[in-house]
This record gives structure tokens, C-alpha cells and sequence, in this order.
């Protein structure tokens, strides 16, 4: 019979004082966002430095023992009570499956709550259960076994075709969960592991038979909630919500080295709806988010879009690729996304929209509002020739539709090229609105505000002056000039 254990049990003696997460809700003046900026940056390097001696990465002070754990269902239970014992050596996979077993038990009487005490607890992918929290101690952190072989084989996704790297079955996620409702992790900022380095290696020298499984997938599911974490060194992407409804991401740190760590994207919605991503600091090795809806004609004949979706309050960082993307993989369609006080630095672009023949789809009703560009390459960047594919057998006749985005009040400087809008002849750029536009530029070229077969208005002033494409507005929106000139190529990538 399982054990139903009080409170107090899991509660340490001694408390530690609590300090708020290090990522502000931040305001509208950019200048703010600047010095934000330059101790996102200063702090970043200092603990990634620091964590490459193998210590652990935190923006978290140590003040006293550990604080207790807070009990969130009506029953709570402890790994140690399933055998397991939190060394890093021992394989503590048996435990978390007992624990899980136990949990599933309580879904009708609200669930149960695993708490992971400090330590470090080996384990190979294991699955969640509905109406279950994990929660994760402070110091607590869980690794995951890097044998390849103690990882199960899933079938490809079915939006993807037969793999996204490899045909065939694929890697499954560290954590996962199919067809549940009402799942939580959440802690003290303890970490979830992966422990990709032998992933990459391995991905890298062509030694994987089978595409990487992300560090925690969720398919299926609806009311999912991570909050409070750390994620870590993913073999591939690191958290993927797939064709889930009702997802909040909140005040979690998801980091990998910023080079050779391949595909370690953060965060990639997949033809999920009713996505909140809020208060996080994201620094990876590709794309920080991710919003994506299926791949070629395997992602229009699953046709499952991406919508609604909220992202805000975040700093985040990406070196190899973009803050935030929508795509390339968008054939189930894209739509009613906002993006707001988001802040990139050091990055090589800070947001993009990238599809390409054959994808199919839409991207549409799309808000960017409030961000600031610190030490970027390129700024913003639509990209429709993004021409990788899961096989030659898609349809070339299948064209994405791009329209109806807005970006107002982005700021920055240091940004080699701030806007590049690359439509075509078979891919237009449609209703693209700028305003309230200050990026301070580092290449003193004449065409750095770079745009092709793009229709959009301007509406005041803007820095620096926008592309012949455009319309022209005063700050009343009134027309002041029509443009002419739509289908004029001025794209240069090699500024």
C-alpha cells in the first residue's frame, strides 16, 4: 500500500532565506533594458566561466542549508522512499519509476508530488504520470545516463516524417510524457541534466544510427507547467512541447555552451496552443525559442497549427543562431504570437521568420513589441529560402503564406544589420508594419535596412531610414508616401 506522508516530513529543520529570481519584469524604456543588459552579460560570462571547472551554473546566491519543500498536491512523497539515493553514481532509474508508479495512483484524489532532495541522481529516461509535480530541491540535480543504448527508441514524430535527423525511430526525451493532463516541475532551482557533451561528440563524428531525443518532451498533454529550474546540456532540443495545449514556461534558466553544442535549442513550441514562455534567461547552442508546426508535406497533412502563443520578459542569448525564431519547420501554420520585453545580446540574430518552399502554411498575426538588440549581426530577419527538407518528395507547389507582422519599439545597438527581409517572387512578404524603430549600427554601409518583394508600411521616423519597399506614414498615420517599388532586391549577406 503506498504511504501518504504529511508535510512535515519532507520539510529540512533549518530555513534559508529566499531570494527572488534574478529576472525582472521589465519596462518599456530601453535604457533600463540596456544596463540590464550589461549585467546579464558580465554575469553570464563570470558563472559560465566558473561552471566550465565543472561546479554548476546558478544566478542564484547560497545563503544556509536548504529551504524545505513545499507541499503542492495532497500527497507528497520523497525519492529516498523508493530506493533511491542521490550519489551520482547509483542508477536511480528503478526508484523514479516506482515513484511514478505510486503517483499514478492518486490522480483522482489530486495527484501526488515527487520531491527530488539535494543531490545528484543518475537516471535513464523515465515517463510522468497525469496529475503529478516533480519537484526538484535546491542542489538537487538530476543527470542523465549518457549510454545512448539505456535510452528507448520512439517512432519518428508523425509531423516529421522518418526522423528529423535520421529515418526512423528516434531518441526519446530524458523526461516524457504522452496524454497526460495536469503536469508540474517545478523546485528551488534545481536542475534537470542532460549531460549532451557525448551526444554532440558522437552527432558530430556520425556515430548515431537515430535522430536525439530532447531532454524533456511532452506530447499530447494539456495544462503543463514548468516553473523554477534550471535545464542543462541537452543532447538535442531542450524542451519540447509537442501538439500540447495550456503550456506555461515561467522564471526557468536553460543554458548549453553557446558553440558546439549542436540543436540545443531552449524552448520549441511544436503545434502546441495556448503557450505562456515568461521571466526566463535562455543562453544555448541554436535558436533560444523555437515556435514550430510540422515539416513539409508530413507537417500540412498532420495539420496541427501553432497559436496563441505569449512569449515575454526574457533575456536570452544565441550565438549560432537566432533569440527567437518562428520555423523553418511551420507547415501546420503559425499564428496570434506576440513577443514583448525581450532583451538578446551577443547574439548573431535576434528574431527571425524562416520557411522555404514546400513548407506550406502560414505565418501570420505575429507582434513583436518592446525588444532590445544588444551586439547582434543581423536584427530582424524573414528568410523564405530556407531550403532544408525531410526528403525530395515535397511539394514545391506548397507555398507558405508570410503576412500581417508587426515590430514596434525595438531598440539596440551594436547590430551589424538591422532589418533583412528576404521575400521572393513565390513567397511575398505581406502587411509588415515598423514603428518607433532605434538601432545604433556598427557598418556604415548604405543598405543595412535590407528588403525583397516585401509590402509594409512605415509610420514615423525611424533609425536607420527603412528600405524603397515600403510605405510611408506620419506619426497620425497618415500617407506620405506610397512605395513603388515592392519587388526591389537589395539583400547583401555579405554584410
Amino acid at each position: 500500500m503506498v504511504e501518504t506522508l504529511p508535510v512535515g516530513r519532507f520539510q529540512l529543520q533549518q530555513q534559508r532565506l529566499e531570494l527572488k529570481r534574478w529576472i525582472p519584469a521589465f519596462l518599456s524604456s530601453h535604457k533600463t533594458l540596456f544596463v540590464l543588459l550589461w549585467i546579464a552579460a558580465f554575469g553570464s560570462v563570470f558563472f559560465w566561466q566558473w561552471n566550465i571547472g565543472g561546479s554548476g551554473f546558478s544566478i542564484f546566491a547560497k545563503v544556509g542549508p536548504g529551504r524545505p519543500m513545499p507541499k503542492m498536491r495532497p500527497f507528497a512523497f520523497n525519492l529516498t522512499d523508493f530506493g533511491g539515493v542521490g550519489d551520482g553514481v547509483a542508477d536511480e532509474t528503478a526508484a523514479f519509476e516506482r515513484a511514478i508508479l505510486a503517483i499514478s495512483k492518486f490522480g483522482k484524489r489530486g495527484g501526488a508530488q515527487l520531491n527530488v532532495p539535494p543531490g545528484k541522481w543518475l537516471t535513464a529516461p523515465f515517463n510522468l504520470t497525469s496529475h503529478m509535480t516533480l519537484f526538484l530541491a535546491e542542489d538537487a540535480e538530476i543527470l542523465g545516463i549518457q549510454d545512448e543504448k539505456r535510452w528507448a527508441l520512439m517512432p519518428p514524430l508523425p509531423s516529421y516524417g522518418y526522423g528529423r535527423e535520421h529515418n526512423g525511430s528516434r531518441y526519446g526525451s530524458l523526461i516524457h510524457g504522452q496524454n497526460l493532463r495536469d503536469v508540474v516541475i517545478t523546485g528551488h532551482n534545481g536542475t534537470i541534466n542532460g549531460q549532451g557533451q557525448s551526444w554532440w561528440k558522437k552527432y558530430r563524428q556520425k556515430l548515431l544510427n537515430h535522430s536525439r531525443g530532447p531532454l524533456v518532451q511532452i506530447m499530447w498533454s494539456s495544462d503543463i507547467v514548468i516553473s523554477d529550474i534550471t535545464l542543462r546540456d541537452s543532447p538535442f532540443w531542450t524542451f519540447h512541447p509537442y501538439d500540447c495545449k495550456n503550456v506555461t514556461v515561467r522564471n526557468v534558466t536553460i543554458l548549453a555552451p553557446i558553440f558546439e553544442a549542436p540543436n540545443t535549442d531552449g524552448i520549441d513550441p511544436d503545434s502546441c496552443e495556448d503557450v505562456v514562455i515568461e521571466d526566463c534567461y535562455i543562453s544555448v547552442g541554436d535558436d533560444a525559442v523555437a515556435i514550430k508546426s510540422g515539416w513539409d508535406q508530413y507537417g500540412i497533412a498532420y495539420g496541427r497549427p501553432s497559436r496563441n502563443i505569449l512569449i515575454r520578459n526574457l533575456i536570452i542569448r544565441s550565438m549560432v543562431s537566432a533569440g527567437i525564431s518562428i520555423g523553418s519547420e511551420m507547415s501546420g501554420g503559425v499564428s496570434n504570437v506576440t513577443v514583448e520585453n525581450v532583451l538578446v545580446w551577443s547574439s548573431r540574430r535576434a528574431v527571425r521568420i524562416k520557411t522555404a518552399v514546400g513548407r506550406g502554411g502560414y505565418v501570420r498575426d505575429i507582434t513583436y513589441r518592446n525588444l532590445t538588440f544588444d551586439n547582434a549581426r543581423v536584427g530582424i530577419v524573414i528568410k523564405t529560402d530556407y531550403n532544408e527538407h525531410p526528403d525530395d518528395d515535397f511539394d514545391r507547389k506548397a507555398l507558405p503564406i508570410i503576412r500581417d507582422i508587426s515590430f514596434t519599439e525595438i531598440h539596440g545597438h551594436g547590430v551589424r544589420v538591422p532589418v533583412r527581409i528576404h521575400g521572393s517572387k513565390d513567397i511575398p512578404i505581406r502587411n509588415v508594419t515598423f514603428r518607433d524603430i532605434s538601432i545604433g549600427i556598427t557598418y556604415k554601409k548604405k543598405h543595412i535596412f535590407q528588403c525583397a518583394f516585401v509590402e509594409g508600411r512605415v509610420i514615423g521616423t525611424i533609425f536607420p531610414a527603412p528600405c524603397e519597399n515600403l510605405d510611408r506614414y506620419d506619426e497620425e498615420e497618415r500617407l506620405v508616401k506610397l512605395s513603388a517599388a515592392q519587388n526591389v532586391t537589395d539583400i547583401d549577406y555579405d554584410i
